[in-house]
């Protein structure tokens, strides 16, 4: 099929599955285990992001449906992990296979000493032959430090791994159409039908979560599925090009590590305007964003702070890091360059530096 030629080269692959697969289909972790198995006898390595604590503490602690206190939340993937990853250890081990766990929040991979730890972590059980197992560390997780779903994660730890897919494993075949029927290769402009957008009670994503983990992987080069996961050697079938789920071709404008991190791990603390020359500039690409092109800030952040960049309609242009705070990018707003002396003491003042800048697709 058009683009899946470059399946069969993927050496390092992210595999992730959800809640709701694992609950409803009491085989899917010794089919997946089979699966990486065979694959990782061949040189290639893997990296899975697995749900499911949380459903499987609900049942131990006898909840009768899933909570919505966070002290119950957490209570529920305290007891539930432990089972997880037992069983991800005895399916791997039947295989000769070494299960490891590794738990992330959002504030491990936002802070950059964190997140280089936590690649040297990963780089090292790759290279003894593990599988890393990974999930979101819901026991200590609260909304401010949370992905949303582990989609989300799995789309950060593809470019933190080195990933050259991300494959996500659902109950559906792939992305829909308007009429049902499923996309093969997915276009940014395709229509999405509305087979699968809400999450269910068991698991938190849906297609769309699944659809901007899958782009935002592809944007730091990697190729991307969303695959059924109740097919037989679904993997495998996969790597030698099959015509299954829905393919997303890696992004012909790769970002760097870095611009990958400050586009889709941290998250913006508020915005700053533009007028409209300034968003022709950043558009660009070759432009910092300087005080003589903003109109005015929205929400309060400080220098070294994440913001999004906005047009005079709202609409986003990009994403960086700036070098000024709310009040000062404020009060230098639309002040030319012979201005900012007076203000700042310098007339080399930046708002956000190209170099931490990352235009939005």
């Amino acid at each position: 099929m058009p683009h899946r030629e470059v399946l069969p080269k993927a050496r390092r692959i992210v595999v992730k599955i959800g809640s709701r697969v694992l609950a409803e289909d009491s085989i899917a972790q010794n089919r997946l285990a089979a699966d990486i198995a065979g694959l990782a006898g061949e040189g290639r390595s893997f990296v899975l992001v697995s749900s499911g604590a949380i459903a499987i503490g609900v049942k131990r602690l006898g909840y009768r449906r899933r909570p919505r206190e966070m002290a119950r939340l957490q209570a529920a993937a305290a007891a539930g992990q432990a089972e997880l990853m037992r069983r991800y250890d005895e399916v791997f081990m039947r295989h000769g296979l070494v299960a490891a766990q590794v738990l992330l929040t959002h504030a491990d991979l936002a802070d950059r000493e964190r997140l280089n730890n936590a690649r040297a972590a990963f780089a090292e059980l790759l290279d003894a032959g593990a599988i890393p197992v990974v999930n979101e560390n819901d026991t200590v997780a609260t909304e401010e430090i949370r992905f949303g779903d582990n989609d989300q994660l799995a789309s950060m730890v593809t470019p933190l791994v080195g990933a050259d897919l991300l494959v996500l494993l659902t109950d559906v075949p792939g992305v829909l159409d308007e009429r049902g029927h499923r996309i093969s290769v997915m276009a940014e402009d395709a229509i999405v039908g509305t087979f699968g957008l809400k999450g269910s009670e068991v698991g938190t994503g849906g297609i769309r979560s699944k659809i901007d983990a899958a782009w935002k992987a592809t944007r730091g080069g990697a190729a991307a599925i969303i695959a059924p996961a109740g097919q037989t050697g679904v993997l495998r079938s996969l790597l030698a090009g099959a015509n299954l789920g829905t393919f997303f071709p890696p992004s012909g404008s790769i970002l760097r590590a870095r611009k990958q991190w400050i586009a889709y791990t941290l998250r913006p603390h508020g915005a700053v305007l533009l007028d409209p020359g300034a968003v022709r500039a950043v558009q660009g690409g070759r432009s910092s964003v300087l005080p003589v092109g903003v109109l005015g800030v929205r929400g309060l952040f400080a220098a070294g702070d994440a913001v999004r960049l906005l047009d005079p309609a709202g609409g986003e242009v990009g994403r960086g890091l700036t070098r000024l705070g709310a009040m000062d990018v404020a009060r230098s707003a639309g002040v030319p360059r012979a201005g900012l002396a007076t203000l700042f003491g310098s007339s080399d003042v930046v708002v956000v530096h190209k170099d931490d800048l990352v235009i939005s697709p």
